[in-house]
């Protein structure tokens, strides 16, 4: 009863399609790729701009959520020439660690193609889909970890009414950066003398139903292009009101698998007070001693007993070498990285200039 009530929905709406493949972007060090994406059956996507209307931004929000999985299609995987074969799960997911062959001499963003094997769908023709993968560059000196919600975006994370309306009624283009966050990103990725390539990961509580979401919205803002690792995908309406909600320790999970990936490089790890970045970052810290090189963390909390706590996380790494910083804007945390060396004065002024 509940899938014909589904199905009916989603009919009503006009939110059925041909079936779709939505990678992901990887990574990879080495010979070793990381890869991940999803089979669904529709997924309805518009093209936004500021003048939408409330009622377009929603039905697109929907159709996130309202996409079937796909399970046992099998996906075949084209990276430098080289091809695997991967099977969907119950979920229509995909997620492999591949092994390349032969000499990988790549650096950067590196393109993949994705296709079904089976790709006839009734009339329809699965079209193929590209992705991209990074792998590491020379000049890369340290690698910058960032929530998403209320830390480059403004979310209301911990209001839920607000936080409803936001993911509704906004888009892409409407949803707003936290001020500097574009500069300042650009400025850590540059480095200290814009002779680096520092890599980006945005590591969130947010699902990969919003990942096509959270790039638009990245690259319309300016914010540098990274690897978002998100939480598992949700494919049930109700899911919507609790986006973002749940257990966070993923997020620590993943920033120790990206530890243990590149083992050679330290890390900038950025979150906000609104949930519980400042502990999961304080437990890496102790996990890995030595790896991460500063935390900022941005204030979106009232004064009380969350602040009084995080002034006691930071005292705590403080003992283990590293800065945790509260900052109330990104000027501070852009001024703090420039004494520490992170930045070049000049990028610096960028983000002063903004805020």
């Amino acid at each position: 009863m509940a899938n014909v009530l589904f199905n009916q929905i989603r009919k009503l709406f006009g939110l059925e399609g041909c079936p779709v493949i939505m990678p992901y972007r990887g990574y990879g060090k080495g010979n070793t790729i990381y890869i991940k994406g999803h089979v669904l059956d529709d997924k309805v996507l518009y093209e936004t701009n500021k003048a939408d209307k409330k009622r377009k931004n929603m039905l697109a929000m929907l159709s996130r959520y309202m996409s079937k999985a796909l399970p046992g299609r099998e996906v075949v995987v084209e990276c430098l020439e080289q091809h695997f074969t991967l099977k969907t799960d119950q979920e229509g997911y995909f997620e492999a660690t591949l092994e390349l062959e032969g000499q990988v001499t790549v650096k950067g963003w590196t393109p993949v193609s994705y296709h079904l094997r089976e790709n006839k769908v009734g009339k329809n023709t699965v079209p193929p889909a590209e992705g991209e993968i990074y792998f590491p560059e020379a000049n890369q000196e340290f690698g910058i970890v960032s929530d998403v919600d209320d830390t480059i975006i403004v979310s209301k994370a911990s209001k839920a009414l607000q936080k409803l309306n936001l993911i509704l009624f906004k888009n892409a283009k409407t949803r707003l950066p936290f001020t500097g966050v574009a500069a300042f990103y650009e400025a850590l990725r540059n480095g200290p003398d814009r002779k680096c390539c520092n890599p980006l990961f945005y590591v969130s509580s947010s699902e990969y139903n919003l990942y096509d979401f959270l790039v638009d919205f990245c690259e319309s803002q300016g914010i540098p292009k990274g690897v978002f690792l998100l939480q598992k995908y949700k494919n049930n309406l109700w899911e919507i009101l609790k986006s973002g909600g749940g257990s966070h320790t993923h997020k620590a999970d993943k920033i120790r698998h990206l530890l243990e990936v590149y083992p050679d490089t330290n890390f900038v790890l950025i979150g906000d007070s609104g949930q519980r970045d400042a502990l999961l970052y304080s437990r890496i810290v102790e996990e890995y001693p030595k790896r991460i090189k500063v935390i900022y963390i941005r204030n979106v909390s009232a004064a009380g007993p969350r602040i009084e706590h995080l002034n006691e996380l930071a005292k705590k790494v403080q003992k283990e070498g590293v800065d945790m910083l509260l900052v109330e804007d990104t000027a501070e945390a852009a001024r703090h990285a420039l004494q520490m060396g992170l930045i070049m004065e000049e990028d610096y002024h960028k983000v002063e200039q903004v805020v």
